[in-house]
């Protein structure tokens, strides 16, 4: 870790393969216009603390993984609970320069794997989070999936684009919690949640959110969003749904709810999204294939929902008045 230290200084960081030890986070405080490149694996050693375990910044920054991996250990953390409780569990990635972070795979994040908070615009390109071993229980897990609460990416910033990454993991694919201007476009996510707008809570704005041509499957979810039943002064406006593909899903295809964190509860407030061309919803049997929840007044604008189609599973309730374009009926 000495290395790297003396190493922030340049603007060129090339990284071997190394360990970073347990309770310490791999620091990367970068100069302007550094390239940094991952020339081999990266493994962290195990502690019970809050992380993160990697943290980068700097601005104009090009991070360059060349494939290889960081491997966060989680099977040694994993117990069925996450961060609701057993041990402590430390954050993976904390990403906050602008520029560029690509190619790079995230193996076993002990909970959220990615936490973005750039000040300038960022780039994230062809991330691999990979944390399929936790869909199996283990000897901590009370026959639960040992892996809970590992967020793909969670995004509390603006001028973010996410593009051409795979999700395996047991939570949210993408959370957005706040911020203007981000795009989620040619990712795959299974085995989670899905992509969530939120959860949205008081003074939050979410605004000019694009979600492309992504395919979601094997999820409890596909297109979420979920503001705080309590928030006030938050607003989710702008949002977008272009070219998505949902399929395996077993729970809802499109969740608007407004009363988080109960599912279909007493809704609170502030919603606006539209679905334009090329989304398909496919759920099972068991699943809803629209729900939305809006509180009185909570919604507004009129919703062109003509880009949706979904099938299977049963009619879900909408109680908003505003959509338009889009048959309930479950026929294509």
């Amino acid at each position: 870790m000495s290395d790297v230290a003396a190493a922030v200084e340049c603007t060129t960081i090339n990284i071997n393969s190394f360990t970073v030890p347990g309770g310490e986070t791999f620091t990367l405080d970068c100069a302007t216009g550094t390239t940094v490149n991952v020339l081999g694996n990266i493994t962290f050693g195990v502690s019970n603390w809050v992380g993160p375990l990697f943290e980068i910044e700097g601005t104009s920054v090009t991070f360059n993984g060349n494939g290889y991996t960081f491997d966060g250990n989680g099977p040694s953390y994993w117990d069925g609970l996450g961060g609701n409780g057993g041990v402590t569990k430390p954050k993976f990635m904390k990403v906050k320069n602008s520029g560029i972070f690509r190619n790079l795979k995230v193996l076993n994040a002990p909970v959220a794997a990615f936490s973005l908070g750039n000040d300038y615009p960022l780039t994230i390109d062809t991330i691999t989070i990979d944390d399929s071993l936790g869909d199996q229980p283990n000897a901590n897990s009370d026959g639960l999936p040992a892996g809970h609460n590992t967020d793909g990416f969670d995004v509390s910033t603006s001028n973010v684009v996410i593009q051409n990454s795979i999700v395996m993991n047991q939570d949210d694919c993408l959370a957005i919690g706040t911020g203007t201007n981000i795009t989620f476009q040619n990712n795959k996510c299974s085995g989670g949640h899905g992509i969530s707008i939120g959860s949205v809570n008081s003074n939050a704005v979410i605004k000019t959110v694009n979600i492309l041509n992504n395919a979601v499957s094997d999820s409890a979810n596909c297109l979420r969003i979920k503001t705080d039943a309590v928030a006030t002064n938050a607003t989710v406006t702008g949002v977008t749904y272009t070219g998505n593909t949902c399929t395996t899903i077993t729970g809802y295809g499109v969740l608007i709810d407004e009363s988080y964190p109960a599912v279909l509860g007493t809704p609170g407030t502030g919603v606006d999204v539209t679905f334009t061309s090329g989304n398909t919803v496919s759920v099972d049997l068991t699943a809803y294939r629209v729900e939305v929840n809006c509180g009185v007044g909570g919604c507004s604008g009129t919703w062109n929902w003509s880009g949706l189609t979904a099938t299977g599973g049963k009619t879900g309730v909408i109680n908003y008045s505003g959509i338009t374009g889009f048959n309930n009926s479950g026929t294509a």
